[in-house]
Parts: C-alpha cells; sequence; structure tokens
C-alpha cells in the first residue's frame, strides 16, 4: 500500500493536489497541505501520484507500495 509524505515546509498553498484528490489532501488555514490519508489502495496510486506530481514545488510524494 502506498505511503503519502508531505514536506510542509516546501508547501506554498498552491492547492493542485486539492484540485487532484481532494479526499487525500487538503490545506488548512495557515496555507499548508494537510495528509487526509497516509496510506492509499494501489488502484488510487495513479490519481494520487498525478495530484502530488502537480505540486509546482514538489511538496508531495508516493512511496513504496
Amino acid at each position: 500500500m502506498p505511503i503519502l509524505r508531505a514536506d510542509h515546509g516546501a508547501c506554498q498553498g498552491y492547492a493542485n493536489c486539492v484540485a487532484g484528490a481532494s479526499d487525500v489532501y487538503d490545506i488548512d488555514d495557515d496555507g499548508v497541505v494537510v495528509l487526509l490519508k497516509e496510506r492509499v489502495p494501489e488502484e488510487e496510486r495513479q490519481r494520487v501520484e498525478e495530484a502530488a506530481r502537480s505540486c509546482p514545488v514538489s511538496a508531495l510524494t508516493v512511496e513504496g507500495g
């Protein structure tokens, strides 16, 4: 099962990830990404990776699986 990681220090609050996977990523009141899930099923990997890759500052990664 893929593991999601977020670099909160790198996040600039663009919210591209939220647009791609709002059930997995959110932005808090301070404008920083929040992981709503730390693991996703393999069948959701492609969609979640695409949302992570949409981050202009590369603050998100999907590992393992």
